[in-house]
């Protein structure tokens, strides 16, 4: 797949997001990203701000299988990944999947659900697989979560753990729309009522594709020294009691690649990283407790990796 037929299929995409998500390209941008790295995503914010809506379109539009997972704080692992029944007719036990079975998993308000329950999705997101009773049973690629959750200083929430956010390449918010874009919103059909009229764009064929060009995208040694001299800060500053782990440095060295693909140029340059700093690593970090803020800790962990990227010298 040439890179310009490329840059111009993801335009599609992102063409027919925008048409019901209206004014957060740069949003959708880094979803698209996270995809396309074989990422999974983690989408923060407020009811009503389409975080929903958001997984629904992605897998409409991709051509994907997709499941929702309501997360209550009654939801059992086996309601995740399946359980085994006995079948009186066959005189056995037979394996009922769950809904993890898909291409894309929506897990809707993730942190209303207990630990327990949460640890479910650990494996199916590292590995790709389900183990139930000692039996693995694998996914079938492409396999992709996004997740949503409120501000986890909401009443009836369970923070997710560290093991759990650094499974997600990135997470974002959505963020309220600017003036214009909500006056849009409430003048034109923006919403679920376009929902059904869009059309598929890309195939699970094209993603898988798409998935494996992006490591072929060059990235020059003073980029990876880059990213290496931020991953170093966070692990270095006083302000952190954790910093980013081996697996963020290479997520973020993915969604670089997926940038410049995007942009329809197989090497990458210090613009498709700098901007994604915030978005994969302020959930790998925890501030430390000394430093105490008015932020709440997700707000203060990325105003201090805001200042982490200032601080390191971008290569020329």
């Amino acid at each position: 797949m040439k890179l310009d037929a490329v840059a111009d299929r993801c335009q599609e995409v992102l063409g027919a997001l925008g048409q019901v998500i209206v004014g957060k390209t740069s949003v959708l941008q880094q979803v698209l990203a996270g995809i396309l790295a074989n990422g999974h995503i983690l989408i923060e914010d407020y009811p009503g701000l389409a975080k929903t809506l958001i997984a629904r379109l992605v897998a409409q539009t991709l051509d994907l299988g997709f499941k929702r997972i309501q997360f209550t704080p009654d939801l059992l692992p086996s309601d995740i990944t399946g359980s085994f029944l006995f079948d009186q007719r066959e005189a056995r036990f037979e394996f009922r999947r769950g809904p993890i079975f898909t291409n894309l998993l929506l897990a809707d308000e993730i942190n209303r659900a207990t630990p327990k329950t949460q640890s479910a999705l650990l494996e199916a997101m590292q590995e790709s697989q389900v183990t139930v009773e000692g039996e693995r049973f694998p996914l079938e690629p492409p396999f992709l979560v996004i997740a949503t959750q409120n501000p986890i200083e909401h009443h009836g929430t369970y923070p997710l753990p560290e093991s759990q956010l650094d499974r997600f390449l990135m997470r974002v918010q959505m963020g309220y729309p600017d003036g214009d874009s909500e006056r849009e919103i409430l003048r034109s059909e923006a919403g679920t009522a376009q929902l059904e009229l869009l059309e598929p764009v890309l195939t699970g064929a094209d993603v898988l594709e798409m998935q494996q060009a992006i490591t072929r995208v060059r990235v020059d040694e003073s980029l990876v020294g880059y990213v290496l001299a931020i991953v170093r800060a966070t692990r270095e500053s006083e302000q952190f009691s954790l910093g980013v782990s081996p697996r963020g440095s290479q997520m973020l060295y993915r969604a670089g690649q997926a940038m410049a693909f995007l942009d329809g140029r197989s090497f990458c340059v210090p613009e498709d990283f700098k901007p994604l700093v915030v978005a994969v690593f302020a959930h790998r970090v925890a501030v430390n407790g000394r430093y105490s803020s008015t932020l709440k800790k997700s707000e203060q962990a990325e105003q201090l990796m805001r200042e982490i990227v200032e601080s390191v010298r971008v290569p020329v």
